[in-house]
């Protein structure tokens, strides 16, 4: 186990009753607000009422940035800091999932910038400040609410890159499971396969000795596991959303990570596809993860396979070590398809072969000439990973 520091500075209010101490806890950092929020479910139920009138009630001014999409865009980054400037604004309230949050996160250093905040993004500019951030929280997927990462994406030139700091990490967040109630199978079962990626990224490493922090990823591993296929099919079974959002938070905070070296591969060649198409982040990690896990499978990473199959479905030791991690790979595609109800090949996503070249060079490109995860992946690597997940295996 590598030396760490780890620190986890988010506020979390959990429960049904939390928002009540929205007021209270925004006026720690400011009193004039920029509200952003997404494509108006927050109205459907009922939350922009509840979060507006307590706004007003405690004489907090705010202006608001609606419309953020998934896969958040840099243009809408820009109207944000626009809209900061204009008004004089002091804080971010985020209140949706990690598109807006990650939005914000880009938002908030933004207004500081010189030039553009893409340059952020670039690491063409440094972060030298920050406006806090508070979120109340309505899909559990990213984790972005507790952890100190943006993702924003750029259409003018197909990029999806990340910006990091420790100013970005939200000073409190609201997570009311009740608010996920809305969301629906298919990004309930993305959010889940999300999750589980994220773990995935920290758990699946070699000769690391880090014994606790991998028990701590089968639990939250076995937590999304059983309580995944239950929000499918009822979203509003509040022990389920209750679970999936505590777990969302604790699989990206940091904690699984410490003491590890981890580049996260998948999601390297998952933002790439959805920088391109566009797509539901989670439902590409669902079908990339399998794929790169076959893929790797070889005489040093088939007991780390093994033992995720063991540990985290309750797979029986046949003593036959391949054998064994060939089952944990398909009972993963398995979960990921027959129980999250989730598309498992690109094609079915309307993917083809066209720009896997340019996509696996730009990511080589970024990192040194390879990925650096659990197994070293050059250009190569990540065309034939990407065609493997064109379609079902034969």
């Amino acid at each position: 186990m590598i030396d760490f520091t780890f620190a986890l500075p988010t506020k979390v209010l959990f429960g049904k009753d939390q928002l009540k101490k929205l007021g209270t806890n925004i006026k720690k950092y400011g009193d004039r607000v920029l509200l952003a929020y997404g494509g108006g479910s927050i109205k459907k139920i009922g939350l922009y009422d509840e979060i507006t009138k307590i706004l007003r009630d405690e004489g907090i001014f705010f202006k608001e940035l609606s419309g953020i999409e998934p896969n958040p865009k840099i243009d809408k980054v820009r109207e944000g800091i626009k809209i900061i400037r204009d008004n004089d604004l002091n804080f971010i309230l985020a209140v949706g999932g990690g598109s807006v949050i990650d939005s914000a996160k880009l938002i908030a250093p933004g207004v500081f910038a010189k030039g553009d905040p893409w340059d952020l993004v670039l690491k063409k500019e440094k972060i030298t400040d920050a406006l806090k951030i508070g979120v109340v929280l309505t899909i559990a997927a990213t984790g972005s609410e507790t952890d100190n990462i943006g993702v924003i994406s750029n259409d003018k030139t197909n990029e999806k890159l990340s910006i990091a700091g420790k100013e970005l990490i939200p000073a409190f967040a609201i997570l009311n499971p009740e608010y996920t109630f809305s969301v629906n199978p298919y990004q309930t079962g993305a959010g889940s396969a999300d999750i589980i990626s994220h773990t995935l990224e920290n758990y699946l490493t070699l000769d690391e000795g880090c014994f606790l922090q991998n028990k701590f990823a089968e639990a939250i591993l076995k937590t999304i596991i059983k309580y995944g296929p239950i929000a499918v099919k009822d979203g509003s079974n509040y022990e389920a959303r209750a679970n999936i959002m505590w777990a969302s938070s604790w699989a990206i905070n940091g904690l699984l990570d410490k003491g590890k070296d981890t580049d996260w591969t998948v999601h390297s060649m998952e933002h790439e596809l959805s920088a391109y198409y566009d797509i539901t982040h989670g439902v590409g990690l669902a079908i990339l993860t399998p794929r790169f896990l076959e893929y790797i499978l070889n005489d040093k990473t088939v007991k780390m396979i093994k033992n995720f199959g063991i540990n985290a479905f309750g797979l029986e030791d046949s003593g036959d070590d391949f054998k064994d991690a060939r089952l944990a790979i398909k009972r993963l595609f398995d979960f990921f398809k027959d129980e999250l109800k989730l598309p498992m090949s690109l094609r079915e996503l309307g993917i083809d072969d066209k720009y896997f070249e340019e996509m696996a060079e730009r990511q080589v490109a970024r990192r040194g000439g390879r990925l650096n995860g659990v197994w070293p992946l050059n250009k190569d690597d990540i065309v034939a990973i990407y065609k493997k997940s064109l379609d079902y295996e034969k």
